[in-house]
């Protein structure tokens, strides 16, 4: 069973609400793109549940619309549930029509219905599915109304006996009849469905019936050509127009205005949050009190004190060693497990102790942030922004993401659009976004310095903003392109908050855990082929030349394997260096290569010559960046 519908209806809501929140995520075969799949149980029977990506349209112009539609093809779906906002019924029902002519057992979801009875909208709900041929069942997925009505309807599925309920002109009609009795093979898809894709020159339904039918192909590459003849715009322009047309009239003929539009706080609060002048004071305060105190000073600070310092620290780990030192004598096995950097010490307390009350909170928050509505304004506070440097405003949550964790941001860097975006958003994540960890210890190792405080942000975000403007221009491929529905700002609900916490956290127990205990290995290797040593040592002409005593090597080789712990490296360092120098090491660090387990899934994520590439450039950038800054000072006697 498959779960459709454009992004912010709604979608993620009712598969929770269908599965219970059993959800596992991977990727679609050949894509970065993921898919949240889940089971749910209806009387005797089991289904699948896929949460297919966000989707206006079956021609795609993203990947992502792409993976959706391929999904419907491939995978042949017993049933699709196609969700919609009842509140903007005209923008949301031309590919409701779509799906309907594709021959797939389609329900229409209707979601958001008591956003828009407050709104004084009615819905004639019988009326739309005489309309458009298919079951409709209105919903409202935040308090669960409406799910029994859709259980209904799968085990009770009926619809109308026609499927063409898309009315073109009179030529165009009669080329999509030629290519519909044209085509001959049994496919997923109903043939007049597919003829329409044909028409408009979608590449996949091209390379599909070249492959299924070669010897009609070139007849129907004629009927094409000749349809575009016959038209004066382009066929995709032609067949749109009369798409968005039927759902124009069919909205108009099933939506009745009960009464004028009420005052809306939340309306009002959504246009201050997306207007530049209230936008950018409501981020800066948003920030501050979720990510820098919440999670870094409550998650990064309080927690992990108690969990690591008190738990792991006077409990498990004595524990765990004691039992290591019992079993074995081999110190090379006991370096292994409870070694500095061995799988207990590092592997295990790092994910389990620092990194998951860290992240922990962090999704906590998110979930609260993104169950508000509020993600999709600051991706449209700050899409211009980001236009100017190769990204679109959806890339606002993998960076905002990367305040928490840069290991599982840069695993959401998928949710891009074209591989472009990817790569500069990987590209920026690695380079000038800290985590919530070092980012703590970094404010408080400089917030008695006002000065360098000041200096380290504006570097930091200028070489966020000149890196990514440089990279855009020098990457080939398309600009990005980025429209979005807006949710309506409601309050957030406790029980889809853990929902989704709870969702995440798994995630990360699946994916990030083990690359600890990966890199606690490959550490363990460095120490006892003795390549430690001359690691520092080849370090140490770098250090010096940023104006740092040899000794500071370790805090940056300790940044490599944990973002945080370079910080806190440093902070103990404080005593022996200067303002200045702080300030250098603080800019260095956090421009530094990333940490190994980032390191590894860049690997994954962008393969290896794009990771090594990224690595390189991080790491001159940020050697680069520091001798400037150790030059400016010394040149021009500049004390913070």
């Amino acid at each position: 069973m498959a779960l459709t519908g454009q992004p912010n209806v709604g979608k993620s809501l009712l598969f929770n609400r269908l599965t219970g929140s059993k959800v596992a995520v991977s990727n679609y075969p050949g894509t970065t793109v993921a898919v949240d799949r889940g089971q749910m149980t209806i009387g005797t029977d089991t289904y699948d549940l896929w949460d297919l990506p966000g989707m206006y349209s079956l021609l795609p112009i993203t990947e992502e619309e792409r993976v959706a539609k391929m999904s419907l093809i491939n995978s042949q779906p017993d049933y699709v549930l196609h969700v919609v906002d009842a509140r903007n019924l005209t923008r949301m029902l031309p590919l409701a029509l779509e799906l309907s002519e594709t021959g797939m057992k389609v329900i229409l979801v209707v979601n958001m219905m008591d956003e828009a009875e407050r709104e004084g909208l009615r819905i004639d709900t019988q009326k739309l599915s005489e309309e458009t041929g298919i079951p409709v069942v209105p919903t409202v997925a935040v308090t669960g109304k409406g799910m029994n009505q859709v259980l209904y309807h799968i085990l009770n599925y009926s619809r109308a006996n026609h499927r063409e309920v898309i009315p073109f002109q009179t030529n165009l009609e009669e080329k999509v009849r030629s290519i519909t009795h044209t085509l001959g093979t049994n496919y997923t898809l109903d043939r007049r469905s597919l003829a329409q894709l044909l028409l408009q020159r979608d590449e996949d339904a091209h390379r599909l019936v070249e492959h299924a039918e070669p010897d009609k192909y070139d007849q129907i590459q004629r009927l094409i050509s000749d349809a575009e003849k016959d038209t004066d715009e382009s066929l995709i322009y032609s067949m749109k127009i009369s798409i968005h047309g039927e759902a124009e009239r069919i909205s108009q003929a099933v939506t009745t205005v009960t009464r004028k539009k009420p005052f809306n706080l939340g309306e009002k609060l959504s246009s201050l949050m997306t207007r530049p002048l209230t936008g950018v004071p409501i981020m800066l305060l948003i920030l501050y009190l979720v990510f820098y105190k919440f999670v870094g000073v409550f998650g990064a600070g309080t927690i992990v004190d108690f969990i690591e310092g008190q738990l792991f620290g006077q409990h498990i780990n004595p524990a765990i060693a004691e039992g290591v030192k019992n079993l074995t004598s081999s110190e090379v096995l006991q370096q292994l497990v409870i070694g500095d950097y061995g799988l207990v010490t590092l592997g295990f307390t790092y994910a389990i102790a620092i990194i998951l009350p860290v992240v922990g909170t962090f999704f906590f928050a998110f979930s609260i942030i993104e169950d508000t509505g509020y993600l999709p304004r600051l991706s449209l506070l700050i899409d211009r922004i980001f236009k100017k440097i190769g990204l679109s405003g959806r890339a606002v949550i993998p960076m905002v993401l990367g305040l928490g964790c840069d290991t599982m941001a840069t695993v959401t860097t998928r949710t891009q659009e074209t591989k472009r975006e990817r790569v500069i958003a990987t590209m920026l994540l690695a380079l000038a976004i800290p985590c919530s960890a070092q980012l703590g210890v970094i404010f408080a190792l400089l917030s008695p310095f006002p000065g360098a405080l000041l200096v380290w942000t504006l570097v930091i975000i200028g070489n966020f903003l000149l890196v990514g403007f440089l990279v855009s221009k020098i990457l080939p491929g398309q600009k990005p392109t980025f429209f979005m529905e807006l949710p309506p700002l409601r309050i957030p609900r406790l029980g889809n908050v853990l929902a989704k916490t709870y969702t995440r956290i798994v995630w990360y127990l699946k994916e990030v855990f083990p690359l600890f205990i990966i890199a606690s290995v490959a550490i363990w290797l460095l120490q006892i082929t003795g390549v430690f040593p001359y690691i520092l040592e080849a370090m140490e002409p770098l250090v010096r030349a940023i104006g740092l005593p040899d000794n500071t090597t370790d805090v940056f080789l300790f940044g490599f394997f944990r973002r945080d712990y370079g910080a806190a490296g440093l902070y103990d360092m404080k005593e022996m260096l200067s303002a200045n120098q702080l300030t250098i090491a603080a800019v260095v660090l956090t421009l530094f290569v990333p940490c190994i387990a980032q390191l590894m899934v860049m690997f994954k994520e962008r393969g290896t010559k794009t990771a090594i590439a990224i690595f390189l450039f991080v790491l001159v950038l940020a050697f680069s960046t520091g001798m400037l800054l150790n030059f400016v000072f010394n040149t021009f006697q500049i004390t913070l």
